[in-house]
């Protein structure tokens, strides 16, 4: 029996330490490891579900390849199934250019040897790729604005806070370590507030749940903001050392008294008043934001207007205080620190065209001209299930001549490949990864052999190089040789350039990021442009054309907006949340997983099916103009009235496919996606 520390490389807030056994090859047993403070208590189900993950008889262990256009797939050797991919690639570079080739990564797993991939396509000659990205940008950007950088205190000083704001938040599903410290301030005598369309089970211990109509949080911040101001309940000195912009932020929240914001969030006026005087009478304060809240086209103004609360009342730089969305202190070696590495570059490099929003994938890919799209390379992501509006990137990925498709199992995206080509899962090749919430990063080192004929992500491109005839040296300055010494080595180059890290203290555990701050801020430097917080921000106006201060504006589509039609026919706020039981569109094909989460349902209070006739358990059609999903309809007396939820990541093959419903609309900074601007009807089929 051998033992392996390592962490999860899921997107996921915890990405868990934990201690896996191997026997005979096989993974055997998978345990909590106490080394991070952050996942003491081990990984969730999903973690435990590796070991029928990786040895799944579902798993994909051959290349396969389309047969004669049909949907039917038949196994073929790697040099058949890379012959293939090498011709056609040469033949779109010769005929249209390297740009004719798209290259599309998702999130799936994450990890330093992914950066192997864009630098495999630079010497290719080109291609072209996506800018945005459907997880957080409206909220990174939100926060850089203002804050000036993304970062948050250690989840265990959540502990020390006396008043805990989850806004849109469901940490006991979606961030499950944070409920133990969460907890723990609570059993101190701390507050919790949830503000959340759902009553859900991390709201079971609160004080106060608001559930405001989808879109309308920020009208309540700005309304609580003014509440702060009037009744003197700021901190007067912090705002005149720290912060630029207070007179312009509050002559704009004059505009929103408690009573509007009751009236545009269709929340009591009394609770807008309780949650100002909670945060006017605690101290210190933590408001945690979710992911979900941001995805709404109204949502960066929305993410600055609750960050401004803490700003009024001082509650930035100390122990128990401070806002929680995004913690990247650990992402030493990842561009992502700075959301402005999603935007499309303001001068192309004309090798690399970012020219697909993520967030209208579909839409886009169908309008690429000079040249057009030819072929797909798609690999950590399933594109077809997460991005909005399926109808149209089916249509777009079935007008393209070729596809290549990388993944561990026949997801929908998949099944529209000509070539399938099978990835590695976790413990299958060693790499390093970062966090978004806690400190540490890690090493992830492998543990057993790929079985069947699977080959890592990063052979497949040394292989695929050899063959496109690329230079030697060129590919081994940028791609690891195929071999675990091979790996270690360009590993340890990367790691070499960040003073304070290696392979050989990775291997001891986790290691907290160097020069990390416990307490975000608490030297209170702001990399600002005035080098103070921001609450009006020029940047915020000449970059994105939103107001310089936050202010409220409804979404594109909701049953307020002008587009009147719209709101009639489909009335019902579609909400799209994470579940426990999924990273998005991965693991619910596993039995362990199914044996708890058999199937796709719709969320319905039951006043809204009464009025449509429908019964507890019946099947119902979900539906706008941009598709429908059927599926049973399950009561939630906890759900606002007005609102239906179904958690995203149901593959169509199984059933589900939110995102038949969504729009390919962005967000209104940051080039994220607007999911949840999304109305519908039901109706019993």
């Amino acid at each position: 029996m051998k033992k392996f520390t390592t962490g999860c490389p899921r997107n996921c807030y915890s990405t868990c330490t934990f201690e896996v056994q191997i026997e005979n090859g096989r993974i055997r047993a998978i345990e909590p490891h106490p080394a991070n403070k952050a996942t003491p208590e081990g990984p969730c189900l999903k973690g435990l579900s590796y070991v029928e993950r990786v040895h799944s008889p579902d798993r994909i262990l051959y290349p396969m390849i389309r047969r004669n256009d049909t949907a039917e797939f038949e196994q073929t050797s790697w040099n058949e199934a890379l012959d293939r991919i090498t011709e056609r690639m040469c033949h779109y570079r010769d005929a249209y250019g390297p740009q004719s080739v798209m290259f599309y990564a998702g999130s799936g797993t994450k990890g330093l040897l992914n950066g192997v991939s864009l630098a495999f396509w630079r010497l290719f000659g080109g291609c072209t790729t996506t800018y945005g990205d459907l997880c957080w940008p409206a909220g990174l950007e939100a926060t850089r604005l203002t804050l000036g950088e993304n970062k948050h205190s250690v989840p265990w000083d959540i502990a020390n806070a006396k008043l805990i704001v989850l806004w849109g938040k469901n940490s006991a599903e979606t961030n499950i370590h944070q409920m133990l410290y969460i907890n723990r301030a609570l059993d101190s005598g701390a507050t919790l507030v949830v503000v959340d369309p759902r009553r859900t089970e991390s709201s079971e211990r609160a004080q106060l749940l608001i559930q405001p109509r989808p879109g309308t949080d920020g009208a309540i911040a700005l309304a609580v903001a003014k509440l702060l101001i009037e009744n003197g309940s700021i901190d007067d000195g912090f705002i005149d050392k720290h912060v630029l912009g207070y007179d312009e932020f509050a002559r704009a929240v004059e505009d929103m008294p408690p009573e509007r914001a009751a009236d545009v969030s269709s929340v009591p006026v009394e609770y807008i008043r309780k949650l100002a005087r909670l945060i006017a009478e605690t101290t210190p304060v933590t408001i945690n934001t979710g992911f979900g809240l941001q995805r709404y086209t109204n949502s960066g103004q929305t993410m600055r207007a609750i960050l401004a609360l803490l700003i009024l009342t001082g509650n930035i730089g100390k122990p128990g205080a401070g806002w929680i969305f995004a913690n990247l202190q650990s992402h030493v070696f990842d561009a992502v620190k700075d959301p402005v590495a999603f935007y499309p570059p303001a001068e192309p490099d004309g090798v690399v065209r970012m020219s697909v929003s993520t967030a209208r994938l579909g839409p886009d890919m169908l309008r690429m001209e000079n040249p057009p799209l030819k072929m797909l390379w798609v690999e950590r992501g399933n594109p077809i299930t997460q991005n909005p509006e399926t109808n149209q990137v089916l249509k777009a990925v079935r007008a393209l001549d070729f596809r290549v498709v990388v993944d561990q199992f026949m997801t929908d995206t998949a099944r529209e490949a000509d070539v399938i080509l099978p990835a590695k899962t976790m413990f299958e090749q060693t790499d390093v990864i970062n966090a978004y919430w806690h400190p540490y990063i890690q090493l992830k080192p492998k543990a057993i052999d790929p079985p069947g004929g699977v080959k890592p992500e990063t052979e497949i491109y040394y292989l695929l190089a050899q063959r496109l005839g690329i230079d030697a040296g060129q590919i081994a300055a940028h791609i690891p040789e195929p071999t675990e010494q091979g790996v270690r080595a360009f590993l340890e180059a990367k790691l070499n350039d960040i003073p304070g890290l290696s392979l050989e203290q990775l291997r001891k555990g986790p290691v907290i990021a160097p020069d990390h701050q416990e307490i975000a801020f608490s030297d209170f430097v702001f990399p600002t442009p005035s080098g103070k917080i921001e609450l009006a921000s020029d940047e915020a106006n000449t970059r994105w054309g939103v107001g310089r201060v936050p202010v409220y504006s409804e979404p594109m589509e909701s049953t307020h907006s002008e587009q009147r039609e719209q709101r009639h026919k489909y009335p019902l706020y579609l909400m799209t949340p994470n579940t426990k039981n999924r990273i998005h569109s991965q693991f619910n094909n596993l039995k362990m997983i199914r044996d708890v989460s058999p199937g796709p349902f719709v969320a319905i209070h039951p006043a809204d099916a009464a009025k449509r006739g429908i019964k507890n358990g019946v099947t119902v059609r979900v539906f706008n103009d941009r598709g429908s999903i059927e599926m049973p309809a399950q009561f939630d007396h906890g759900m606002r009235i007005g609102c239906v939820a179904i958690t995203n990541g149901w593959w169509a093959s199984e059933g589900g496919g939110v995102n038949f419903c969504s729009k390919a609309r962005e967000t209104d900074i940051a080039h994220g996606a607007a999911f949840h601007d999304n109305l519908v009807e039901v109706q019993i089929i």
